[in-house]
Protein backbone atom coordinates (compact mmCIF):
# COMPACT_ATOMS: atom_id res chain seq x y z
CA UNK A 1 0.00 0.00 0.00
CA UNK A 2 1.70 3.83 -1.01
CA UNK A 3 2.73 5.63 2.06
CA UNK A 4 3.64 9.32 2.45
CA UNK A 5 6.80 9.85 4.43
CA UNK A 6 7.05 12.89 6.49
CA UNK A 7 10.00 14.26 8.90
CA UNK A 8 9.49 16.06 11.63
CA UNK A 9 10.84 19.59 11.51
CA UNK A 10 11.09 21.34 14.80
CA UNK A 11 13.77 23.91 14.45
CA UNK A 12 16.12 24.80 16.90
CA UNK A 13 19.60 24.17 18.11
CA UNK A 14 19.67 20.83 19.30
CA UNK A 15 23.43 21.11 20.71
CA UNK A 16 22.39 23.99 22.93
CA UNK A 17 18.92 22.32 24.03
CA UNK A 18 20.70 19.30 24.75
CA UNK A 19 23.31 21.16 27.13
CA UNK A 20 20.14 22.96 29.02
CA UNK A 21 18.19 19.75 29.38
CA UNK A 22 21.42 17.62 29.94
CA UNK A 23 20.61 15.14 27.25
CA UNK A 24 21.95 14.15 24.06
CA UNK A 25 21.22 16.27 20.76
CA UNK A 26 19.72 13.26 19.54
CA UNK A 27 17.02 12.85 22.34
CA UNK A 28 16.80 16.78 22.32
CA UNK A 29 15.59 16.65 18.99
CA UNK A 30 13.03 13.91 19.39
CA UNK A 31 11.99 15.49 23.03
CA UNK A 32 10.93 18.75 20.20
CA UNK A 33 9.52 16.49 17.52
CA UNK A 34 7.02 15.59 20.63
CA UNK A 35 6.66 19.16 21.39
CA UNK A 36 8.37 18.84 24.54
CA UNK A 37 10.26 21.36 24.97
CA UNK A 38 11.31 23.88 28.14
CA UNK A 39 13.14 23.03 30.87
CA UNK A 40 10.19 22.19 33.26
CA UNK A 41 8.34 20.64 30.57
CA UNK A 42 11.54 18.20 29.90
CA UNK A 43 12.28 17.45 33.50
CA UNK A 44 8.25 16.20 34.10
CA UNK A 45 8.73 14.47 30.73
CA UNK A 46 11.93 12.25 31.89
CA UNK A 47 11.35 12.08 35.36
CA UNK A 48 8.28 12.32 36.43
CA UNK A 49 6.46 10.61 39.13
CA UNK A 50 2.31 10.72 40.16
CA UNK A 51 3.19 13.91 41.09
CA UNK A 52 2.37 15.40 37.62
CA UNK A 53 -1.28 13.41 37.72
CA UNK A 54 -3.95 16.02 38.13
CA UNK A 55 -5.66 16.67 41.20
CA UNK A 56 -9.35 15.08 40.83
CA UNK A 57 -10.74 18.98 42.07
CA UNK A 58 -11.32 19.91 38.77
CA UNK A 59 -13.59 17.15 37.67
CA UNK A 60 -17.32 18.29 37.37
CA UNK A 61 -19.82 17.35 39.76
CA UNK A 62 -16.83 15.36 41.78
CA UNK A 63 -17.99 16.96 45.70
CA UNK A 64 -21.45 16.16 44.75
CA UNK A 65 -19.72 12.50 43.51
CA UNK A 66 -18.29 11.79 46.51
CA UNK A 67 -20.56 13.28 49.05
CA UNK A 68 -23.50 10.80 47.92
CA UNK A 69 -20.95 7.82 47.84
CA UNK A 70 -19.56 8.72 51.68
CA UNK A 71 -23.29 8.66 52.70
CA UNK A 72 -24.52 5.58 51.13
CA UNK A 73 -21.52 3.92 52.19
CA UNK A 74 -21.56 5.49 55.62
CA UNK A 75 -25.75 4.26 56.09
CA UNK A 76 -24.75 0.97 54.34
CA UNK A 77 -27.30 1.39 50.97
CA UNK A 78 -26.72 -1.36 48.49
CA UNK A 79 -24.63 0.32 45.74
CA UNK A 80 -24.28 -1.70 42.44
CA UNK A 81 -21.26 -0.44 40.27
CA UNK A 82 -22.22 -0.92 36.14
CA UNK A 83 -19.12 -1.17 33.75
CA UNK A 84 -18.68 -2.85 30.38
CA UNK A 85 -17.33 -5.49 28.90
CA UNK A 86 -13.98 -4.20 27.22
CA UNK A 87 -10.90 -4.15 29.61
CA UNK A 88 -11.73 -0.17 30.23
CA UNK A 89 -14.78 -1.47 31.75
CA UNK A 90 -13.97 -4.34 33.67
CA UNK A 91 -10.81 -2.77 35.22
CA UNK A 92 -12.81 0.09 36.21
CA UNK A 93 -15.99 -2.33 37.81
CA UNK A 94 -12.78 -3.87 39.85
CA UNK A 95 -11.63 -0.10 41.26
CA UNK A 96 -14.85 1.25 42.31
CA UNK A 97 -16.46 -2.23 43.25
CA UNK A 98 -13.11 -3.25 45.57
CA UNK A 99 -12.65 -0.08 46.61
CA UNK A 100 -15.78 0.61 47.79
CA UNK A 101 -15.78 -2.79 49.42
CA UNK A 102 -12.76 -1.90 51.33
CA UNK A 103 -14.60 1.45 52.66
CA UNK A 104 -17.19 -1.20 54.20
CA UNK A 105 -19.76 -0.27 51.78
CA UNK A 106 -22.58 -2.96 50.65
CA UNK A 107 -21.47 -3.13 47.21
CA UNK A 108 -21.97 -5.76 44.10
CA UNK A 109 -21.26 -4.86 40.35
CA UNK A 110 -23.20 -5.81 37.26
CA UNK A 111 -21.53 -5.72 33.81
CA UNK A 112 -23.57 -5.67 30.64
CA UNK A 113 -23.47 -8.60 27.77
CA UNK A 114 -22.26 -7.71 24.68
CA UNK A 115 -24.87 -9.16 22.78
CA UNK A 116 -28.00 -9.28 24.76
CA UNK A 117 -27.26 -5.61 26.84
CA UNK A 118 -25.53 -3.99 23.85
CA UNK A 119 -23.18 -1.30 25.25
CA UNK A 120 -24.01 0.92 28.47
CA UNK A 121 -26.90 1.33 30.82
CA UNK A 122 -30.35 0.14 29.77
CA UNK A 123 -33.67 -0.67 31.26
CA UNK A 124 -32.89 -4.17 31.89
CA UNK A 125 -29.72 -4.20 34.14
CA UNK A 126 -31.99 -0.99 35.91
CA UNK A 127 -35.07 -3.12 36.33
CA UNK A 128 -32.76 -5.69 37.35
CA UNK A 129 -30.78 -3.29 39.82
CA UNK A 130 -34.56 -1.91 41.47
CA UNK A 131 -35.51 -6.17 41.80
CA UNK A 132 -32.17 -6.49 44.16
CA UNK A 133 -33.07 -3.53 46.29
CA UNK A 134 -29.98 -1.51 45.05
CA UNK A 135 -30.13 2.10 46.74
CA UNK A 136 -27.56 3.52 44.00
CA UNK A 137 -26.46 2.89 40.34
CA UNK A 138 -23.01 3.68 39.78
CA UNK A 139 -21.80 3.74 36.65
CA UNK A 140 -18.26 3.41 34.97
CA UNK A 141 -16.90 4.02 31.60
CA UNK A 142 -20.41 4.18 30.47
CA UNK A 143 -23.59 6.22 31.03
CA UNK A 144 -23.63 9.88 29.31
CA UNK A 145 -25.44 8.52 26.23
CA UNK A 146 -27.96 6.57 29.26
CA UNK A 147 -30.18 9.18 29.90
CA UNK A 148 -33.47 6.95 29.16
CA UNK A 149 -32.77 4.37 31.48
CA UNK A 150 -31.29 6.82 34.22
CA UNK A 151 -34.84 8.54 34.09
CA UNK A 152 -36.45 5.45 34.54
CA UNK A 153 -33.94 4.41 37.55
CA UNK A 154 -35.06 7.75 39.13
CA UNK A 155 -38.66 6.48 38.86
CA UNK A 156 -37.91 3.02 40.38
CA UNK A 157 -36.81 5.32 43.26
CA UNK A 158 -32.99 4.80 42.78
CA UNK A 159 -29.96 7.09 42.89
CA UNK A 160 -27.29 7.54 39.99
CA UNK A 161 -23.87 8.30 39.80
CA UNK A 162 -22.52 8.44 36.19
CA UNK A 163 -18.26 8.33 36.00
CA UNK A 164 -17.46 8.07 32.25
CA UNK A 165 -14.88 9.62 29.45
CA UNK A 166 -16.68 9.35 26.80
CA UNK A 167 -18.30 12.14 24.36
CA UNK A 168 -21.33 13.43 25.74
CA UNK A 169 -24.24 14.06 23.42
CA UNK A 170 -25.04 16.79 21.67
CA UNK A 171 -27.84 18.41 19.39
CA UNK A 172 -27.04 21.56 17.46
CA UNK A 173 -29.42 24.66 17.93
CA UNK A 174 -28.51 26.73 15.08
CA UNK A 175 -25.17 27.35 15.45
CA UNK A 176 -24.74 26.50 18.84
CA UNK A 177 -23.76 22.85 19.87
CA UNK A 178 -25.97 21.92 23.34
CA UNK A 179 -25.13 19.03 25.38
CA UNK A 180 -27.52 16.87 26.20
CA UNK A 181 -26.22 15.88 29.52
CA UNK A 182 -28.17 12.65 31.69
CA UNK A 183 -30.38 13.64 34.55
CA UNK A 184 -28.57 11.84 36.79
CA UNK A 185 -27.43 12.37 40.24
CA UNK A 186 -24.13 13.69 39.37
CA UNK A 187 -22.24 13.33 36.59
CA UNK A 188 -18.60 12.83 36.40
CA UNK A 189 -17.13 13.31 32.54
CA UNK A 190 -14.49 15.09 31.65
CA UNK A 191 -15.66 15.35 28.13
CA UNK A 192 -18.34 18.13 29.89
CA UNK A 193 -18.15 21.44 28.44
CA UNK A 194 -17.98 23.16 31.68
CA UNK A 195 -14.96 20.58 32.96
CA UNK A 196 -12.01 22.19 34.15
CA UNK A 197 -10.27 19.29 34.50
CA UNK A 198 -6.40 19.75 32.72
CA UNK A 199 -6.39 16.93 30.53
CA UNK A 200 -9.35 15.49 28.37
CA UNK A 201 -7.70 12.37 27.43
CA UNK A 202 -7.76 10.00 30.47
CA UNK A 203 -9.74 6.76 30.08
CA UNK A 204 -12.69 5.42 32.13
CA UNK A 205 -10.80 3.62 34.93
CA UNK A 206 -8.43 6.42 35.37
CA UNK A 207 -11.78 8.45 35.77
CA UNK A 208 -12.96 5.55 38.79
CA UNK A 209 -9.52 5.99 40.17
CA UNK A 210 -9.50 9.96 40.73
CA UNK A 211 -13.32 9.23 42.45
CA UNK A 212 -11.91 6.62 44.39
CA UNK A 213 -9.30 8.63 45.53
CA UNK A 214 -11.50 11.73 46.15
CA UNK A 215 -13.75 9.25 48.09
CA UNK A 216 -10.95 8.03 50.12
CA UNK A 217 -9.31 11.37 50.57
CA UNK A 218 -12.99 12.49 52.18
CA UNK A 219 -13.47 9.66 54.45
CA UNK A 220 -10.03 10.60 55.40
CA UNK A 221 -8.51 6.85 54.01
CA UNK A 222 -4.65 6.65 53.18
CA UNK A 223 -3.66 6.94 50.23
CA UNK A 224 -2.10 4.15 50.13
CA UNK A 225 -4.63 1.73 50.29
CA UNK A 226 -5.25 2.86 46.61
CA UNK A 227 -2.19 1.27 45.50
CA UNK A 228 -3.12 -2.00 44.26
CA UNK A 229 -5.72 0.22 41.84
CA UNK A 230 -2.94 2.00 39.87
CA UNK A 231 -2.09 -0.89 38.02
CA UNK A 232 -5.35 -1.33 36.56
CA UNK A 233 -5.25 2.62 35.84
CA UNK A 234 -2.47 2.25 33.58
CA UNK A 235 -3.70 -1.45 32.56
CA UNK A 236 -6.94 -0.02 31.09
CA UNK A 237 -4.81 3.68 30.46
CA UNK A 238 -2.84 1.54 27.20
CA UNK A 239 -5.34 -0.95 26.43
CA UNK A 240 -8.09 1.58 25.79
CA UNK A 241 -5.47 3.40 23.43
CA UNK A 242 -5.42 6.81 25.16
CA UNK A 243 -2.20 8.90 24.35
CA UNK A 244 1.29 8.51 26.88
CA UNK A 245 1.73 11.82 26.89
CA UNK A 246 1.18 13.97 29.93
CA UNK A 247 -0.45 12.87 32.87
CA UNK A 248 -1.22 9.31 31.19
CA UNK A 249 2.67 9.23 30.83
CA UNK A 250 3.47 9.59 34.18
CA UNK A 251 0.49 6.71 35.50
CA UNK A 252 1.86 4.44 32.70
CA UNK A 253 5.20 4.54 33.68
CA UNK A 254 4.30 3.80 37.38
CA UNK A 255 1.96 1.35 36.47
CA UNK A 256 3.80 -0.28 34.24
CA UNK A 257 6.72 -0.53 37.59
CA UNK A 258 4.19 -2.38 39.49
CA UNK A 259 2.71 -4.54 36.52
CA UNK A 260 6.20 -5.99 36.25
CA UNK A 261 5.91 -7.34 39.84
CA UNK A 262 2.24 -7.28 40.56
CA UNK A 263 0.70 -9.11 43.34
CA UNK A 264 -2.52 -9.79 41.72
CA UNK A 265 -3.07 -13.22 41.42
CA UNK A 266 -4.80 -13.07 38.30
CA UNK A 267 -2.84 -10.71 36.43
CA UNK A 268 0.12 -12.79 38.23
CA UNK A 269 -1.15 -16.10 36.18
CA UNK A 270 -2.22 -14.26 32.87
CA UNK A 271 1.37 -12.70 32.26
CA UNK A 272 2.91 -16.51 33.88
CA UNK A 273 0.22 -18.09 31.29
CA UNK A 274 1.69 -15.78 28.24
CA UNK A 275 5.09 -16.92 29.01
CA UNK A 276 6.70 -13.39 30.06
CA UNK A 277 6.99 -13.85 33.37
CA UNK A 278 10.32 -12.03 34.97
CA UNK A 279 9.90 -10.06 32.17
CA UNK A 280 9.74 -6.32 32.36
CA UNK A 281 6.00 -5.18 31.33
CA UNK A 282 5.65 -2.90 28.50
CA UNK A 283 3.19 -1.12 26.57
CA UNK A 284 3.31 -4.00 23.89
CA UNK A 285 2.39 -6.36 26.09
CA UNK A 286 -0.73 -4.66 27.82
CA UNK A 287 -2.13 -4.08 24.16
CA UNK A 288 -1.22 -7.30 22.30
CA UNK A 289 -0.45 -10.37 24.82
CA UNK A 290 -2.76 -9.71 28.53
CA UNK A 291 -5.62 -6.87 27.37
CA UNK A 292 -6.66 -9.10 24.44
CA UNK A 293 -7.33 -12.20 26.91
CA UNK A 294 -9.77 -9.69 28.89
CA UNK A 295 -11.21 -8.31 25.99
CA UNK A 296 -11.89 -11.65 24.35
CA UNK A 297 -14.48 -12.65 27.63
CA UNK A 298 -16.61 -9.90 26.91
CA UNK A 299 -16.43 -10.93 23.67
CA UNK A 300 -17.16 -14.76 23.23
CA UNK A 301 -18.64 -15.08 26.48
CA UNK A 302 -19.30 -12.32 29.36
CA UNK A 303 -16.68 -10.00 31.02
CA UNK A 304 -17.55 -11.45 34.55
CA UNK A 305 -14.83 -14.25 33.78
CA UNK A 306 -12.29 -11.54 33.24
CA UNK A 307 -13.69 -9.51 36.39
CA UNK A 308 -13.61 -12.75 38.55
CA UNK A 309 -9.74 -13.44 37.10
CA UNK A 310 -8.69 -9.99 38.65
CA UNK A 311 -10.57 -10.55 41.66
CA UNK A 312 -9.55 -14.19 42.27
CA UNK A 313 -7.23 -14.76 45.32
CA UNK A 314 -6.40 -18.06 45.00
CA UNK A 315 -3.31 -18.78 42.63
CA UNK A 316 -4.33 -21.98 42.00
CA UNK A 317 -8.16 -21.11 40.52
CA UNK A 318 -6.67 -17.98 39.11
CA UNK A 319 -4.15 -19.90 37.11
CA UNK A 320 -6.91 -21.98 35.57
CA UNK A 321 -9.00 -18.58 34.82
CA UNK A 322 -6.26 -17.55 33.32
CA UNK A 323 -5.56 -20.37 30.89
CA UNK A 324 -9.31 -20.51 30.43
CA UNK A 325 -8.76 -16.74 29.29
CA UNK A 326 -6.00 -17.53 26.78
CA UNK A 327 -7.68 -20.89 25.36
CA UNK A 328 -11.03 -18.11 24.78
CA UNK A 329 -8.35 -15.37 23.30
CA UNK A 330 -6.90 -17.90 20.94
CA UNK A 331 -10.22 -18.77 19.69
CA UNK A 332 -11.21 -15.43 19.18
CA UNK A 333 -7.51 -15.15 16.94
CA UNK A 334 -9.38 -17.52 14.32
CA UNK A 335 -12.65 -15.69 13.79
CA UNK A 336 -10.74 -12.58 13.32
CA UNK A 337 -8.69 -13.62 10.81
CA UNK A 338 -11.96 -15.12 8.85
CA UNK A 339 -13.34 -11.99 9.13
CA UNK A 340 -10.51 -9.79 8.09
CA UNK A 341 -10.24 -11.82 4.80
CA UNK A 342 -13.73 -11.05 3.85
CA UNK A 343 -13.67 -8.07 4.97
CA UNK A 344 -10.36 -7.30 2.86
CA UNK A 345 -12.49 -8.69 -0.43
CA UNK A 346 -14.77 -6.54 -0.14
CA UNK A 347 -13.07 -3.27 0.77
CA UNK A 348 -10.48 -4.10 -2.60
CA UNK A 349 -13.52 -4.97 -4.64
CA UNK A 350 -14.65 -2.74 -7.92
CA UNK A 351 -17.45 -1.90 -6.24
CA UNK A 352 -16.05 -0.03 -3.41
CA UNK A 353 -13.27 1.30 -4.62
CA UNK A 354 -14.98 5.05 -4.77
CA UNK A 355 -15.74 4.96 -1.27
CA UNK A 356 -13.50 7.22 1.19
CA UNK A 357 -15.53 5.75 4.27
CA UNK A 358 -16.01 2.21 4.01
CA UNK A 359 -18.70 0.25 5.29
CA UNK A 360 -18.94 -3.66 5.14
CA UNK A 361 -21.68 -5.91 5.84
CA UNK A 362 -20.15 -8.96 7.20
CA UNK A 363 -23.21 -11.73 7.83
CA UNK A 364 -21.46 -14.76 8.86
CA UNK A 365 -19.15 -12.80 11.76
CA UNK A 366 -19.88 -12.62 15.35
CA UNK A 367 -20.56 -9.01 16.28
CA UNK A 368 -18.14 -9.38 19.35
CA UNK A 369 -15.17 -8.76 16.94
CA UNK A 370 -16.51 -6.31 14.34
CA UNK A 371 -14.01 -4.15 15.95
CA UNK A 372 -11.20 -5.50 15.43
CA UNK A 373 -11.69 -5.96 12.26
CA UNK A 374 -12.52 -2.44 11.30
CA UNK A 375 -9.26 -2.03 13.20
CA UNK A 376 -7.33 -4.51 10.88
CA UNK A 377 -8.93 -3.28 7.57
CA UNK A 378 -7.93 0.44 8.36
CA UNK A 379 -4.52 -0.23 8.68
CA UNK A 380 -4.60 -2.13 5.78
CA UNK A 381 -6.42 0.63 3.41
CA UNK A 382 -6.31 3.12 5.26
CA UNK A 383 -9.59 4.70 5.31
CA UNK A 384 -12.04 4.83 8.63
CA UNK A 385 -14.21 1.71 8.51
CA UNK A 386 -17.73 0.40 10.13
CA UNK A 387 -18.29 -3.62 9.81
CA UNK A 388 -21.49 -4.00 10.32
CA UNK A 389 -22.86 -7.36 11.72
CA UNK A 390 -26.04 -9.45 12.86
CA UNK A 391 -27.50 -8.70 16.33
CA UNK A 392 -30.11 -10.09 17.72
CA UNK A 393 -33.15 -8.55 15.68
CA UNK A 394 -31.23 -5.73 14.43
CA UNK A 395 -27.81 -4.83 12.71
CA UNK A 396 -24.97 -3.69 14.90
CA UNK A 397 -21.57 -1.77 13.53
CA UNK A 398 -18.08 -0.73 15.28
CA UNK A 399 -16.01 1.72 13.54
CA UNK A 400 -12.98 2.58 13.63
CA UNK A 401 -11.55 6.33 12.17
CA UNK A 402 -7.99 7.73 11.25
CA UNK A 403 -6.70 11.06 12.34
CA UNK A 404 -8.15 13.47 9.65
CA UNK A 405 -12.19 11.79 10.21
CA UNK A 406 -14.50 12.65 13.18
CA UNK A 407 -15.98 9.65 13.74
CA UNK A 408 -18.79 10.94 16.08
CA UNK A 409 -19.22 13.99 14.22
CA UNK A 410 -20.19 11.98 11.08
CA UNK A 411 -22.49 9.58 13.11
CA UNK A 412 -23.99 12.44 14.36
CA UNK A 413 -25.02 13.62 11.64
CA UNK A 414 -26.79 10.77 10.32
CA UNK A 415 -27.80 10.25 13.28
CA UNK A 416 -31.85 9.14 11.98
CA UNK A 417 -30.27 6.32 10.94
CA UNK A 418 -29.67 4.47 13.77
CA UNK A 419 -31.49 3.36 17.34
CA UNK A 420 -28.30 4.04 18.92
CA UNK A 421 -24.81 5.19 18.37
CA UNK A 422 -22.31 6.70 20.92
CA UNK A 423 -17.98 6.55 20.82
CA UNK A 424 -15.81 9.55 20.01
CA UNK A 425 -13.17 10.87 17.33
CA UNK A 426 -11.05 7.43 16.46
CA UNK A 427 -13.94 5.09 17.46
CA UNK A 428 -17.86 4.36 17.36
CA UNK A 429 -20.66 1.69 18.13
CA UNK A 430 -24.15 1.64 16.27
CA UNK A 431 -27.16 0.10 15.68
CA UNK A 432 -29.19 0.35 12.62
CA UNK A 433 -33.02 1.51 12.90
CA UNK A 434 -35.42 -1.06 11.30
CA UNK A 435 -35.65 -0.83 7.91
CA UNK A 436 -32.50 0.64 7.23
CA UNK A 437 -30.03 -1.46 5.21
CA UNK A 438 -26.18 -1.48 5.66
CA UNK A 439 -26.26 0.24 1.69
CA UNK A 440 -28.25 2.85 3.47
CA UNK A 441 -25.42 3.81 5.79
CA UNK A 442 -22.82 3.42 3.08
CA UNK A 443 -24.57 5.90 0.99
CA UNK A 444 -25.19 8.90 3.39
CA UNK A 445 -21.97 8.66 5.30
CA UNK A 446 -20.33 8.77 2.23
CA UNK A 447 -22.28 11.64 0.51
CA UNK A 448 -21.68 13.79 4.08
CA UNK A 449 -17.90 12.67 3.30
CA UNK A 450 -15.35 15.21 2.72
CA UNK A 451 -11.88 13.51 2.74
CA UNK A 452 -9.29 14.08 -0.20
CA UNK A 453 -7.54 11.28 -1.73
CA UNK A 454 -4.34 12.77 0.45
CA UNK A 455 -6.40 12.37 4.24
CA UNK A 456 -6.80 8.34 3.05
CA UNK A 457 -2.76 7.82 1.79
CA UNK A 458 -1.47 6.18 4.78
CA UNK A 459 1.13 8.72 6.50
CA UNK A 460 3.92 7.90 8.02
CA UNK A 461 5.87 10.27 10.26
CA UNK A 462 9.85 9.87 10.63
CA UNK A 463 11.60 11.91 13.68
CA UNK A 464 15.64 12.53 11.05
CA UNK A 465 17.60 10.88 9.07
CA UNK A 466 20.12 8.90 11.08
CA UNK A 467 23.76 7.38 9.44
CA UNK A 468 24.19 4.09 10.71
CA UNK A 469 27.61 5.12 12.46
CA UNK A 470 25.48 6.94 15.10
CA UNK A 471 24.04 3.96 16.12
CA UNK A 472 25.54 2.54 19.48
CA UNK A 473 24.58 1.28 22.84
CA UNK A 474 24.42 4.14 24.47
CA UNK A 475 22.27 6.18 22.31
CA UNK A 476 19.82 3.55 22.19
CA UNK A 477 19.70 3.45 26.08
CA UNK A 478 19.19 7.07 25.49
CA UNK A 479 15.99 6.91 23.26
CA UNK A 480 14.60 4.16 25.78
CA UNK A 481 14.41 7.15 28.60
CA UNK A 482 11.57 8.38 26.37
CA UNK A 483 9.69 5.40 27.20
CA UNK A 484 6.86 4.21 27.59
CA UNK A 485 6.00 4.87 23.87
CA UNK A 486 2.74 4.58 22.63
CA UNK A 487 0.05 6.86 20.99
CA UNK A 488 0.98 10.39 21.91
CA UNK A 489 4.20 9.32 22.75
CA UNK A 490 5.49 6.95 19.04
CA UNK A 491 8.48 5.31 19.56
CA UNK A 492 11.53 7.28 17.45
CA UNK A 493 11.46 6.42 14.07
CA UNK A 494 14.55 7.02 11.83
CA UNK A 495 15.27 7.16 8.22
CA UNK A 496 18.09 6.03 6.00
CA UNK A 497 18.82 6.27 2.39
CA UNK A 498 20.92 4.60 -0.25
CA UNK A 499 20.64 1.00 1.85
CA UNK A 500 22.12 -2.36 0.64
CA UNK A 501 20.50 -5.74 2.53
CA UNK A 502 22.96 -8.44 2.20
CA UNK A 503 22.09 -12.50 3.49
CA UNK A 504 18.52 -11.67 3.02
CA UNK A 505 16.56 -14.47 4.16
CA UNK A 506 12.84 -15.01 4.66
CA UNK A 507 11.88 -17.40 7.58
CA UNK A 508 9.04 -17.86 9.88
CA UNK A 509 6.07 -20.67 9.54
CA UNK A 510 3.91 -18.07 7.60
CA UNK A 511 7.02 -16.50 5.91
CA UNK A 512 6.21 -13.12 7.59
CA UNK A 513 9.74 -12.56 8.71
CA UNK A 514 12.92 -11.13 6.82
CA UNK A 515 16.25 -11.10 8.57
CA UNK A 516 19.30 -9.62 6.70
CA UNK A 517 22.70 -7.65 7.03
CA UNK A 518 21.57 -3.90 6.43
CA UNK A 519 24.56 -1.63 5.39
CA UNK A 520 24.52 1.69 4.70
CA UNK A 521 26.31 4.83 2.91
CA UNK A 522 29.00 4.67 5.27
CA UNK A 523 29.32 1.18 5.07
CA UNK A 524 28.39 0.19 8.38
CA UNK A 525 26.09 -3.02 8.61
CA UNK A 526 24.04 -3.54 11.55
CA UNK A 527 21.58 -6.86 11.70
CA UNK A 528 17.96 -6.09 10.76
CA UNK A 529 14.08 -7.39 10.96
CA UNK A 530 11.31 -6.99 9.14
CA UNK A 531 8.06 -8.17 9.79
CA UNK A 532 5.33 -8.39 7.18
CA UNK A 533 4.59 -9.72 3.56
CA UNK A 534 8.29 -10.76 3.97
CA UNK A 535 8.57 -12.28 0.29
CA UNK A 536 7.02 -8.90 -1.33
CA UNK A 537 10.10 -7.52 -0.23
CA UNK A 538 13.15 -9.47 -0.68
CA UNK A 539 11.65 -9.27 -4.30
CA UNK A 540 11.82 -5.43 -3.93
CA UNK A 541 15.09 -5.92 -2.44
CA UNK A 542 16.84 -8.05 -5.09
CA UNK A 543 15.39 -5.68 -7.97
CA UNK A 544 16.71 -2.23 -6.44
CA UNK A 545 20.43 -2.05 -6.22
CA UNK A 546 20.00 0.10 -2.76
CA UNK A 547 16.30 1.13 -1.38
CA UNK A 548 15.54 3.83 1.37
CA UNK A 549 14.09 2.40 4.74
CA UNK A 550 12.39 3.73 8.22
CA UNK A 551 13.25 1.82 11.08
CA UNK A 552 14.09 1.89 14.98
CA UNK A 553 17.11 0.66 16.40
CA UNK A 554 16.68 -1.90 19.41
CA UNK A 555 18.60 -3.90 21.91
CA UNK A 556 18.22 -7.72 20.52
CA UNK A 557 18.75 -10.15 23.32
CA UNK A 558 19.19 -14.22 22.84
CA UNK A 559 20.97 -16.27 25.51
CA UNK A 560 22.31 -13.49 27.68
CA UNK A 561 24.08 -11.83 24.52
CA UNK A 562 22.78 -8.52 23.42
CA UNK A 563 23.20 -7.15 20.32
CA UNK A 564 22.17 -3.96 18.15
CA UNK A 565 18.95 -4.91 15.36
CA UNK A 566 17.28 -2.52 13.68
CA UNK A 567 13.24 -3.06 13.15
CA UNK A 568 12.71 -1.91 9.25
CA UNK A 569 8.82 -0.69 9.70
CA UNK A 570 8.93 0.21 6.33
CA UNK A 571 10.88 0.67 2.77
CA UNK A 572 10.77 2.27 -0.94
Amino acid sequence: MKELWYERKVPGDYGALADEYGVSPIVARLLANRGITGRDKVRAFLHGSADVIYNYENLPDIDRCVEILKTKTEEHLHIRVIGDYDVDGVCSTFILTKGLHKLGAEVDHAIPHRVTDGYGLNDRLIKEAADAGVDTVLTCDNGISAASAISLAHELGMTVVVTDHHEVPYHMLGDTRVENIPDADAVVDIKRNDSEYGFTEICGAEVAFKVLTALYDKMGVQRSELDEFIDFAAFACIEDVMPLTDENRALVKLGLSRLTGTSNPGLKALIAGQGIEGKTIEPYHVEFVLGPCINATGRLDTADRAFDLISEEDPGRAAAGAESLIAMNNERKEMTERGVEAAMEQALSDEMLPDKVLVIYLPDTHESIAGIIAGRVRERTGRPVFILTPGENVIKGSGRSIDEYDMHKAMTEVSDLFLKFGGHKMAGGLSLREGISPGDLRRRINEICTLTEKDITPKVRFDMQLPFSYINMEMISDIEALSPFGVGNPKPLFAARDVLLRHVQVCGASRNTLRCDAVDQSGKALKAVYFGEADAFASYAAEHESLKILFSPEINEYKGNKSIQLKIRSYC
